[in-house]
């Protein structure tokens, strides 16, 4: 964000409509963790598997590039 932008921003953060809006979703975060914690608790071990996953796929095919198939005509180090 250019500097305007990020004052502009934070002078409506310490708006009364500002204050409003982050009381009104203080409050339906509670209500809705209130109503689905037990949902969210239970899938959390999945999701951080899940989430585990995919970072090792971003972080271990990190030095390929783009193109995941442009080495397969290329003969491998062990077979010269």
């Amino acid at each position: 964000m250019a500097q305007h932008e990020t004052s502009r921003f934070r002078s409506f953060i310490f708006s009364r409509s500002g204050m409003v809006l982050l009381g009104f979703l203080a409050v339906a975060v509670y209500f809705l963790w209130e109503e689905h914690a037990a949902h969210i608790l239970g899938y959390l071990p999945l999701l951080l598997i899940l989430g585990l996953c995919v970072g090792m796929h971003f972080f271990m095919h990190g030095s390929h590039g783009g193109d995941h198939g442009s080495h397969r005509d290329e003969p491998r180090e062990d077979d010269r």
